[in-house]
């Protein structure tokens, strides 16, 4: 029998929000226009961590960590400039790998990477060197774009290639809709630009991190001062956390009943509009008896981590889906459809469109299959 909570948030400490990958880090990509506000929303995200550590590759390309030590202003000797700061113009994926090296061996302790891109970088240049990454400890967390509600019309006018850029992003936030004179026609013309994208308004860069990443580090951290510990009592009255889940829709699935894989990936394959994250556990049943599958979707991108089943696990599906303007009803509806309790016995090529995104041991990278073909990731 399935259980469905349209309403809940992705606790934490549940177990179906527990499914960041111990293997990979996710890189996000920030990207966006000349103002739009994309460092804004990254310093937002750093106070609104909920103890996770991000590392971040910024506009000149320095990598460098983000804790608690960036408050005392220690920032500065962690940069490498690259000179024109245009990320995809100044290095390939090989050297990209250096820089993420730096950030996501284990002694880090980072539990998410953000990339803001320059104003001027081609974020689908930056996707291709991040799916082209040969590094075994990062995978690919999205395309987020920011865009200015208060300039967007002008911002189209001298750049077209916006309209391109939306059609890429994973999702897209709508900056200073405070300053908009017509803020509902903006929003509308954004999503109507975007190839099923999660569309969220914003203003400050005010983005709930759930939609990124997971808030909660990998593992306890103790005796470490965190931004958390720091901006606690701050009393920031503009910052309305309480109110920034408005903004996104979540479902949590749980299934004691095996999922039927053609059905699982006929669903993946129409999600709906505004649905951007993924997360979670598979029980395929008969058709791997072995292992449980952990998921890992973000917009178009999507992954399959097979895993042996540990002795005395409930075998259970529990998958948390992210994303906004959905019907968690009846994204749950269709999620029971996929279930397979009348198919005692596997099909022998019923797990074949699943292992098409399971990447293999011998496996290079950027011969992994992507949702969208025409990118030619």
């Amino acid at each position: 029998m399935s259980q469905q909570n349209p309403s809940a948030r992705p606790s934490p400490s549940g177990n179906a929000a527990q499914v960041p990958s111990p293997r990979q880090i996710p890189v996000v990509v920030l990207a966006g226009f000349l103002g739009s506000g994309k460092t804004t929303l990254l310093n937002h995200l750093l106070h609104r961590s909920g103890g996770s550590r991000i590392g971040a590759i910024v506009n000149d390309f320095g990598a460098i960590e983000i804790d608690a030590l960036a408050v005392a202003g220690a920032l500065g000797d962690s940069t490498v400039s690259l000179g024109n700061g245009c990320l995809c113009c100044a290095v390939d994926a090989s050297e990209l790998d250096v820089y993420l090296e730096r950030l996501a061996r284990p002694s880090t302790g980072i539990d998410v990477i953000v990339i803001e891109a320059s104003g001027l970088a081609e974020p689908e240049e930056l996707v291709r060197m991040l799916l082209a990454s040969e590094h075994p400890g990062i995978v690919y967390g999205g395309l987020v774009e920011v865009v200015d509600a208060a300039e967007f019309d002008d911002t189209r006018a001298k750049h077209p290639e916006i309209d391109r850029h939306l059609s890429l992003a994973d999702l897209v936030v709508v900056n200073k809709l405070d300053r908009a004179v017509d803020a509902p026609r903006v929003l509308g013309l954004v999503r109507s630009l975007t190839d099923r994208a999660a569309v969220v308004p914003a203003t400050y860069g005010r983005v709930d991190p759930e939609f990124l990443f997971d808030c909660r580090p990998s593992e306890e951290r103790v005796g470490q001062l965190t931004f958390d510990d720091l901006h606690e009592h701050t009393g920031d009255e503009h910052e309305h956390a309480d109110h920034l889940h408005t903004a996104y829709d979540s479902l949590s699935f749980a299934s004691d009943v095996p999922m039927d894989p053609r059905g699982l990936m006929a669903f993946l394959d129409r999600r709906p509009e505004g649905l951007y994250r993924i997360k979670g556990y598979v029980d395929f049943g008969a058709h791997d008896p072995r292992n449980r599958y952990a998921v890992h979707a973000v917009g178009r991108f999507l992954r399959f981590y097979p895993e042996p089943w540990a002795n005395g696990d409930a075998r259970l599906t529990q998958l948390v889906l992210i994303g906004s303007g959905l019907d968690p009803a009846a994204l749950g509806k269709e999620l029971e459809a996929c279930e397979d309790g009348d198919a005692p016995h596997a099909d022998e090529h019923g797990m074949w469109g699943v292992l098409r995104y399971v990447q293999e041991p011998d496996q290079e990278p950027d011969q992994e299959p992507e949702f969208e073909p025409e990118l030619e990731l």
